[in-house]
């Protein structure tokens, strides 16, 4: 009994060493395998349809999801990425020679204003032009630059992204091709019941399919919005403020409004009342609306999470893995519910749980 039990112990930090271990040796690719899984998850259905149309040619279907996956999703992200890029650097040079000067645009703005209200705004600390002007203009300096700077170190790593690349593709056939096998043995290993394995592996597939297809379509809708009103309007940097905001509406509560906002009561005060009032409307009825009519869709009131807990899990992601960390952050959070989820219902009988 005690020599069973010493085996067992040896065996499971032997599991754990080598576990950890293969987990070191995928860490300069991990962004590779993560987003190969994440895109096996959003593509299985259209895998298990082509598998359905041709039967005992499991390699022809994953092959063509693949391919169409590269049409819908890669190549576009890739493109888009390219584009910012090179916006970025035009903007940098035009901040870098002084074409652009944000400090004057702010000093205008403040020109513009009631005398009441720049009393306000000097009296919480606001009132230092000179400071206030440098702090932005060194910050959209320091902006611009990150991003001009991407263009050079994208041709120094030219050959690491490539390896990831086809790393990523590679991994990708194979897990649209086997995934299913794949999961059915890592439910096998977990030792969990049933119930609860089929929950965490539910909850699993539908934060994944909810983060990316949901929030992702509806940050490149709101950005593709805000960017045709910008155009429309004139502002310089049209693509650019498109990507920001697409961004930025990752992140509830805040959203694409951090950037059209300062934009249209810079209209407003500048005198270009029509475009402010425009943009105003534009931004409320059109962008705003997006979120409250795509997500709840798209997402599902099944597995949307409360907003705070999105806002910190999203932000904290993106701060721990980078552009990852926005299908990390709430992936982790989701999960972390879940299972305290269990863990809470784990004293209740068999079959009363909450199976959903």
């Amino acid at each position: 009994m005690i020599k069973s039990t010493l085996e067992q112990k040896t065996f499971l930090v032997l599991l754990v060493l080598v576990s950890l271990a293969f987990g070191w040796i995928l860490l300069p690719f991990y962004g590779a395998v993560f987003w190969a899984a994440v895109l096996a998850i959003l593509f299985s259905p259209l895998q298990r349809r082509l598998q359905q149309r041709f039967v005992g040619r499991p390699n022809v279907a994953a092959l063509l999801t693949l391919l169409i996956c590269l049409l819908v999703a890669v190549i576009p992200v890739i493109v888009i990425a390219g584009m910012l890029v090179q916006e970025g650097a035009a903007l940098y040079q035009r901040i870098e020679t002084g074409e652009l000067d944000v400090g004057s645009y702010l000093a205008q703005l403040k020109s513009m204003m009631p005398d009441g209200l720049q009393a306000q705004l000097q009296r919480f600390g606001f009132g230092d032009l000179d400071s206030l002007r440098e702090k932005l203009s060194s910050g959209a300096l320091e902006g611009s630059q990150f991003l001009a700077t991407k263009a050079f170190s994208f041709g120094q790593g030219t050959f690491q992204f490539l390896v990831s690349f086809c790393v990523m593709l590679y991994l990708l056939f194979f897990f649209i091709r086997d995934g299913r096998e794949l999961v059915l043995r890592i439910r096998q290993a977990l030792p969990l019941s049933d119930t609860q394995k089929r929950r965490l592996f539910n909850k699993f597939t539908r934060v994944v399919r909810a983060t990316v297809k949901g929030n992702v379509i509806v940050a490149i809708t709101q950005g593709a919005l805000g960017g045709v009103i910008f155009a429309v309007l004139g502002i310089s940097g049209a693509l650019l403020w498109a990507v920001l905001m697409a961004f930025l509406s990752l992140l509830p509560a805040v959203g694409a409004g951090l950037i059209w906002t300062p934009v249209a009561i810079y209209f407003l005060f500048s005198g270009a009342v029509w475009q402010g009032v425009v943009l105003i409307l534009y931004g409320v009825m059109v962008i705003g609306l997006v979120d409250n009519i795509l997500r709840p869709i798209l997402v599902g009131k099944d597995t949307k999470m409360p907003d705070y807990l999105v806002l910190i899990s999203t932000l904290g992601g993106l701060a721990l893995f980078g552009l990852n960390g926005f299908v990390i952050g709430p992936l982790i959070a989701a999960l972390f519910i879940s299972s305290w989820g269990l863990f809470t219902n784990g004293d209740r009988p068999r079959g009363s749980a909450d199976t959903r």
